[in-house]
C-alpha cells in the first residue's frame, strides 16, 4: 500500500481537473488507507501463527484491495498522460483526433463510477474490523525458545563444531605480547539463522569459564528488556549475592550499570551476549562493560553484520563469520538423527540424502529438521517417496509440517525484524528458482519499477536507496553476497534454499507471487495472480491452464522457460503489466516479431530483454509511455527512432553495436545510459549528451578502426568536459 497513497495524492492535483464530487471520494479514500496502512503495519510485524484468524483474513482483503485501487488509479493516470505525450507523432495523432475530448470525459466518467465502487468496498472492510482499532494480538500457540536447544541440549548430538571452537579460541587468546593480551577483547560470531552460533559459543564459552574469575551468558533476543538483560547478567556473575536482585524492577539502567561496573571491577571476566539484534541494546550493555586491563573476553552472537561492526569498534576486536558445516559433518548430523542405532543408510535412500544435505547448505538448523522429519515416529524411517517428495519441495515454499516449524520460526524471527518496505524486497526474491545468482543492478531497477520506493522523499536517489536496502539483507545474512568486486560492493547474490522456502511460503500467503511450474501445473489458481514467475514449462500449462487464466491483475511476469515464444502473445492479455523480465530467454525463429504486442503494456516500468536475441523492437514502443528502464545488454536489437520520446526513461542499457537514433537530449530523465555507441556522429552525441543534466552513470564505446577510435576520442576529450554534466562519473569502453 505505500505506493499507493503518494498517487492518490498526486490525483488530487489540480491538473487532474476532479469533479468535486470524485475530489471527495478520493480524499475520503486517502484518510480511510492512511488509517488502514498503520493498521496492517503493525499486523505485520505479527508472525501469522500469532495472529488470530480474523485478523489473518482482514489483512489479505486490505492488501488485494490496495492493490484494485492502485490499478484503476494507475489506469486513469496512464489514460491522461497519454495525451500528453512529447512524441511529436503522439501529439500530432491526438491533436487531430476529434474525439479526444470525448474521450476524456468517457475516462472522467469511469474513474468517478471506479472509486464509487472502491469506496463502498472500502467501507465494507473498515467496518469489518471495527474501525482498524487494533486488536490484542495474542499468540495462539504455545512456542519453545530456539536457543534452548542450542544452550541445552546434548553434547553428543552436536557434530562439525570442533574447529571453528578451536579457532575462536585461539583468536581470543592470541597477542602480539602480554600488553595486549592484558587488552579487552571483544569478538562478535556473526551469521545466517541456525547455524550454530549460540552452539558454538555455548562450547567456548564451556572451555574457557574456568580461566576468568567471573563469567556471564546472556540472551538479548528480538525485542530486548535491556533491564531484564543487566539484572540477567549481575545474577550469573554472583547469584548468591543478587539472587534478589531479580525483582528489583524499580533500579533504572544506570543504576544496574553502575551495579555491574562495580561487580567488575578489577576482575578478569569472560561475558557471552548472545542473540543481538540491534545496535541500541548493545551500546546500553556496553556501558556496563567495565575495561580494567586485565585480560577480559566478550563473545557477541548476532545475525547482522552491522551489529558485529557496531561491537568491533577497536583494533583488538574481531568478527568471526560463522561458516556452515562440511559435506562429510553435515552428513554425520544427518545419519545421526535419522539412524541413531548406527546403521548405515540403506543403498535406496543414498542418492537423495546426498540431495537434500545439498540443500540444506551445512546449515545444522536445516539438516537436523529435515532429518527429524524423515526419521518420522517410533524412528520409522519414511518411505523413499516421501523423501522424493520433501527434496521437490525444499525452496519452492510448501516444507509445512512434521516439525518443519521450527525452523520457521527461527527464519521468521530475522523477517519480522525487518522493516516494512525491507520484508517487500525480500519476499520479490522468491520470483527467482533456486540456486540463481541475482544480479544486485537488476534486482534494484526491479524494485525501482514496482514502486516500492515510492513516498521516500528524503532526495536520495532511488537507485542508491535500492543498494542500501539490498546491502541491508546482505548484511542481516537474509542473502548471500557473490562476486565481490574491488570496491567491496556485492555484484550479484544468492538465497540459501531454506530461506528461499521460507519467503516462497511467506509469498504464497500473502498471494506476493505465484511461481508456476510442472509441480504444480494442475493446482488451481484460488485468488487473483499479481506477480506471475513462470519457472519449468510444459505444453499443458501453457496451452490449458494459462489459456484459461485472467491476465488483467498482473503487475509482473517474469519468464526463465526456455519456452518464452510461446508465452509472447499472452502479452495482449496483460493490463497493468509494469515489469516484463525475459532476460536469458529464447524468443523462437520469428522472434522480431514476438514483441509486436508490446505498444499495449502501457502501465510497463521495466522491459528487461537483455541476453534475449531479440532483433527489433516495434515503432509502437513510443507508446510506453512510463517505462523507466529498457535493458538490451548482450543483444542485437535495431531500435526505432521512436525510442528517444520515452520521456520517463532513468536507465537505458545497450549493447556495443547498438545504433541509438539521433534524438538522445529528449529523454531528459535519464540518470544510466551504458552502451552508447559514438561512431560518426561523435560531435552530436556530445552535444545531446549536454542535455542530460540528469546522467550520473554513462558508459561510452567506440567503433570502427583504431583511426577512427582516435578521432572519437579526441572529439570527446575536446568537447566532453564542457559538454556531459559534472556530476556524470563517465566510464569509456573501448570495442574491437
Amino acid at each position: 500500500m505505500g505506493s499507493l497513497l503518494p498517487k492518490l495524492g498526486v490525483l488530487l492535483d489540480e491538473e487532474y481537473k476532479l469533479q468535486n464530487n470524485v475530489r471527495r471520494d478520493v480524499q475520503y479514500l486517502q484518510r480511510e488507507l492512511q488509517s488502514m496502512h498503520a493498521a496492517l503495519r503493525e499486523v505485520a510485524e505479527v508472525a501469522p501463527e500469532q495472529l488470530q484468524q480474523h485478523d489473518r483474513l482482514w489483512a489479505g482483503d486490505v492488501r488485494e484491495l490496495s492493490q484494485d485501487i492502485e490499478d484503476v488509479v494507475d489506469t486513469f493516470l496512464v489514460r491522461i498522460d497519454a495525451s500528453r505525450s512529447d512524441d511529436p507523432a503522439a501529439a500530432a495523432a491526438a491533436a487531430a483526433d476529434d474525439h479526444l475530448a470525448e474521450e476524456m470525459l468517457q475516462v472522467a466518467d469511469q474513474i468517478a463510477t471506479a472509486i464509487k465502487d472502491i469506496k463502498d468496498q472500502v467501507h465494507e472492510v473498515a467496518n469489518r474490523d471495527g474501525r482498524y482499532r487494533a486488536t490484542t494480538r495474542v499468540p495462539t500457540t504455545t512456542t519453545v525458545d530456539p536457543l534452548l536447544q542450542a544452550l541445552y541440549g546434548a553434547k553428543k548430538n552436536i557434530v562439525g563444531i570442533d574447529y571453528a571452537k578451536d579457532e575462536v579460541i585461539c583468536k581470543l587468546c592470541e597477542g602480539d605480547d602480554d600488553a595486549s593480551k592484558q587488552q579487552l577483547k571483544i569478538l562478535s560470531v556473526v551469521g545466517f539463522g541456525g547455524l550454530g552460533k549460540t552452539t558454538l559459543t555455548k562450547a567456548v564459552y564451556d572451555e574457557l569459564r574456568p580461566q576468568f574469575e567471573c563469567g556471564a551468558f546472556v540472551t538479548v533476543s528480538r525485542n530486548p528488556d535491556v533491564k531484564k538483560v543487566l539484572r540477567d547478567l549481575l545474577y550469573e556473575l554472583d547469584n548468591e549475592k543478587h539472587k534478589n536482585l531479580s525483582g528489583a524492577v524499580l533500579l533504572d539502567e544506570r543504576q544496574l550499570i553502575d551495579e555491574f561496573r562495580k561487580s567488575l571491577e578489577n576482575k578478569r571476566y569472560f561475558i557471552v551476549i548472545d542473540d543481538l539484534w540491534g545496535v541500541e541494546a548493545w551500546q546500553t550493555i556496553r556501558y556496563a562493560l567495565l575495561d580494567s586491563n586485565s585480560g577480559s573476553r566478550i563473545i557477541t552472537t548476532t545475525r547482522n553484520l552491522e551489529v558485529s561492526r557496531a561491537c568491533c569498534s577497536s583494533n583488538n576486536d574481531i568478527i568471526y563469520n560463522m561458516k556452515p558445516l562440511s559435506d562429510d559433518d553435515s552428513q554425520i548430523l544427518f545419519y545421526k538423527r535419522i539412524f541413531p542405532s548406527g546403521t548405515a543408510c540403506p543403498d535406496d535412500l543414498e542418492q537423495v540424502s546426498k540431495e537434500i544435505l545439498k540443500k540444506c547448505g551445512g546449515v545444522p538448523l536445516a539438516i537436523i529438521t529435515i532429518a527429524s522429519h524423515l526419521a518420522g515416529d517410533h524412528q520409522q524411517i519414511k518411505p523413499k517417496e516421501q523423501w522424493d517428495s520433501l527434496l521437490n519441495s525444499i525452496g519452492r515454499g510448501i516444507t509445512r509440517g512434521g516439525g518443519m516449524e521450527e525452523m520457521r520460526r527461527i527464519l521468521s524471527l530475522s523477517y519480522y525484524d525487518l522493516h516494512y518496505r525491507l520484508k517487500t524486497c525480500l519476499l520479490y526474491l522468491s520470483i527467482f528458482p533456486e540456486d540463481t545468482e541475482i544480479s544486485r543492478d537488476r534486482l534494484i531497477r526491479r524494485w525501482i519499477a514496482e514502486g516500492f520506493f515510492q513516498g521516500v522523499n528524503d532526495g536520495t536517489n532511488l537507485f542508491d536507496l535500492g543498494e542500501s536496502y539490498f546491502n541491508t539483507l546482505i548484511n542481516r545474512s537474509l542473502i548471500q553476497p557473490v562476486g565481490i568486486n574491488a570496491e567491496g560492493r556485492a555484484e550479484a547474490c544468492s538465497v540459501h534454499d531454506v530461506m528461499l522456502d521460507f519467503i516462497c511460503d511467506l509469498a504464497s500467503e500473502e498471494n506476493f507471487v505465484t511461481v508456476l511450474d510442472v509441480i504444480n501445473e494442475d493446482t488451481p489458481f484460488k485468488r487473483k495472480i499479481r506477480r506471475m514467475s513462470f519457472q519449468k514449462s510444459t505444453s499443458k500449462l501453457i496451452t490449458t491452464r494459462l489459456a484459461r487464466t485472467s491476465m488483467r491483475q498482473v503487475r509482473s511476469f517474469t519468464i526463465f522457460s526456455p519456452a518464452a515464444d510461446q508465452m509472447l502473445p499472452l502479452l495482449s492479455r496483460f493490463q497493468v503489466l509494469r515489469v516484463l523480465d525475459l532476460e536469458g530467454c529464447c524468443l523462437g525463429e520469428s522472434r522480431h516479431l514476438s514483441l509486436q504486442n508490446i505498444g499495449n503494456l502501457l502501465h510497463l516500468r521495466y522491459l528487461g530483454l537483455k541476453g534475449t536475441s531479440a532483433h527489433k523492437l516495434p515503432s509502437e514502443i513510443r507508446k510506453l509511455q512510463f517505462l523507466q528502464i529498457l535493458d538490451l545488454g548482450k543483444t542485437s536489437a535495431t531500435l526505432p527512432s521512436s525510442v528517444v520520446w520515452l520521456g520517463h526513461l532513468i536507465c537505458l542499457y545497450l549493447s556495443p553495436g547498438i545504433e541509438l537514433p539521433m534524438g538522445l537530449r529528449n529523454l531528459s530523465s535519464l540518470e544510466e545510459l551504458t552502451g552508447l555507441s559514438m561512431g560518426c556522429y561523435c560531435a552530436d552525441r556530445v552535444k545531446e549528451l549536454g542535455h542530460l543534466t540528469n546522467l550520473r552513470a554513462l558508459d561510452i564505446c567506440w567503433g570502427g578502426s583504431k583511426k577512427q577510435k582516435e578521432d572519437q576520442a579526441l572529439v570527446f576529450l575536446d568537447n566532453g568536459t564542457k559538454k556531459v554534466p559534472a556530476s556524470t562519473p563517465s566510464k569509456i569502453t573501448y570495442t574491437a
